[in-house]
């Protein structure tokens, strides 16, 4: 199966830094471990809290300087042993290779004429690296026993694929030797280029994730030197920073949930081969098939020999796809940013709306979505809004009025509004507060496509800077939106229109329509829903409700703290 791997420890000498006593690199573990688990940060400390972890790990690096685990030749050069090895596995290789796409990096092309929802990749369960692995590995008898590793999938996927990558005959040799040596995940970036975010809303994920990464490695740094069932891992002697940001970043950016054997329940995976695959906007189209006990992927569209084959990686925001994948994808249909409104439980009125908002499904608190297409705001949203505005008389209307099951029923749908000052009222809300999160930002839009026309920037400095503009192009879309939307309601009032009514029969066309707003909001499950808190994040991605013997997948996580939380 191709040439053998050829794994080396690369040690102290030419480049490497002087040797490091163990005493020293515990007690700057230790003071890393501490100061990644203290209290959150006061409200503006954040950046400062981050500069000090920062420059703590990279005076671990300095001293691990030439002690990682490295691999001969290039990544490219894997890609034959990677395909003959899935072969040999009973895997799919005869419709594609593996082939360079300029900035889109490497990714599958087609060899043949492939046609839309045609099978064209399954890849077995012998192939995955999975947390069941795991546990069946080296690594089992200190899973068995910590139990961070046994609440969290992903840590314990990062630290398997590193104890396979020092096994000279690890079975999964030949699909390691094929992942980057590096990613574009915030992790990597530059101090300088995480300060380009700042402002964003991606800002304080990018800031979490790297303080949790921190006191992971710190952690299972302590564990491995300390820990009896860990006496016997390769992990020993070489576990440097750099090697645990590679692994969680490997895990970040592939890992996926697939059903365990029997069906019962979803174990944590990386899917050799399929993960190649680059995103384009489209549908799921990956399934686990438990008769075979395989992976399987259909073609998204036709493809043409010699064309990219793509997968949807599913409904991401771009900000999650920095965060997470370490991409801006520049035609993201679902690209969002969030927006946190809630009752004030000093008003007035704050029981009445509650108990509207309750009735309609929704918290009295949430996190919402603005999106960059039309509607700008969902169902969800519109239906908040209202409650919000509505005067006292509104609210009894909707509570104890004539008709008041179908006013809860109409809420979010665009057609029945609750009056003209309420739709006026919600929309001038809704274009002040896009307008005051613009101001926010250091920089203007313009600034930013002028900075964008520079050559020089960095990959890492034009995401960050790609991130910043699509979040104000998306609120001032949404501003916008808002003024157009008063200025309409505003001439309705002036006019003395009706209001339409609604009346029964007007379920089908609630019903059928294909648009969002026009849908009963209770007849729908609530998209936007209050943020779980940190402790319930450790789960991981997939559908929850999926049947057991067909899981979707989608390859980036679901729940985005989940990968990091300690």
């Amino acid at each position: 199966m191709g040439k053998k791997s050829r794994v080396k420890t690369q040690k102290s000498g030419s480049g490497a830094a002087a040797v490091v006593s163990p005493k020293e690199m515990m007690n700057l573990i230790s003071e890393l471990l501490q100061k990644c688990s203290s209290a959150t940060p006061s409200a503006g400390k954040e950046w400062e809290e981050y500069v000090q972890i920062r420059a703590l790990v990279e005076k671990i690096r300095k001293k691990q300087k030439g002690i990682s685990v490295t691999f001969e030749g290039s990544r490219e050069d894997h890609f034959t042993d990677l395909l003959s090895w899935a072969r040999d596995c009973g895997a799919s290789t005869d419709g594609f290779t593996v082939a360079n796409f300029g900035s889109e990096g490497f990714g599958l092309q087609a060899t043949k004429d492939i046609k839309a929802e045609e099978l064209f990749l399954w890849i077995p369960r012998k192939m995955l690296m999975t947390v069941e692995s795991a546990q069946n590995s080296i690594l089992g008898p200190l899973y068995s026993q910590d139990r961070i590793m046994q609440a969290m999938g992903n840590v314990t996927l990062a630290l398997h694929l590193l104890c396979e990558r020092c096994c000279p005959g690890s079975h999964w040799l030949p699909y390691i030797r094929s992942l980057p040596l590096e990613y574009d995940t915030p992790l990597y970036f530059q101090q300088d280029e995480v300060q380009l975010l700042l402002g964003t809303q991606a800002i304080p994920d990018v800031l979490s994730q790297y303080k949790n990464a921190a006191r992971q490695y710190a952690y299972f740094y302590k564990l491995l030197q300390t820990h009896p069932a860990a006496s016997k891992l390769p992990l020993k002697d070489s576990f440097t920073f750099d090697d645990f940001r590679w692994a969680v970043s490997s895990v970040m950016t592939r890992q996926n949930q697939i059903p365990t054997e029997d069906g019962s329940r979803v174990t944590l995976a990386l899917i050799p081969l399929w993960d190649m695959c680059n995103h384009t906007n489209g549908l799921i189209t990956t399934g686990y098939n438990l008769e075979d006990d395989r992976c399987e992927c259909v073609a998204l569209r036709d493809y043409k020999e010699n064309e990219q084959i793509y997968i949807f990686y599913g409904t991401r925001s771009n900000a999650e796809f920095v965060i997470h994948n370490g991409f801006f994808f520049q035609d993201n249909a679902h690209d969002r940013v969030k927006i946190k409104l809630g009752v004030s439980k000093s008003e007035r009125l704050y029981a009445m709306k509650a108990e509207v908002l309750a009735r309609a499904g929704i918290p009295a608190s949430c996190v919402f979505a603005l999106h960059c297409n039309e509607p700008p705001i969902s169902a969800q949203l519109l239906a908040f809004l209202r409650v919000f505005c509505m005067t006292e008389e509104e609210l009894k209307d909707c509570l104890l009025g004539e008709g008041a099951i179908n006013k809860i029923f109409t809420l979010g749908n665009s057609e029945f509004p609750v009056s003209w000052e309420n739709e006026i009222k919600l929309w001038t809300f809704l274009e002040n507060r896009a307008a005051l999160l613009l101001k926010t930002y250091k920089t203007s839009s313009e600034e930013d496509r002028s900075l964008l026309e520079k050559p020089d920037l960095t990959l890492h400095s034009r995401v960050a800077i790609q991130l910043r503009l699509a979040e104000k192009l998306i609120l001032e879309k949404v501003s916008a939106s808002g003024r157009e939307k008063r200025i309409q309601f505003e001439q309705k009032l002036e006019e003395g229109a009706p209001l339409p009514r609604y009346e029964e029969t007007d379920i089908a066309l609630l019903e059928n329509s294909d648009v969002e707003g026009k849908l009963p909001i209770i007849l729908r499950k609530l998209e936007e829903v209050e943020e779980a808190p940190e402790e319930d994040n450790r789960l991981m991605n997939g559908d929850k409700a999926q049947k057991p013997w067909k899981i979707k997948l989608s390859k980036i996580w679901t729940l985005r703290k989940s990968l990091l939380n300690l």
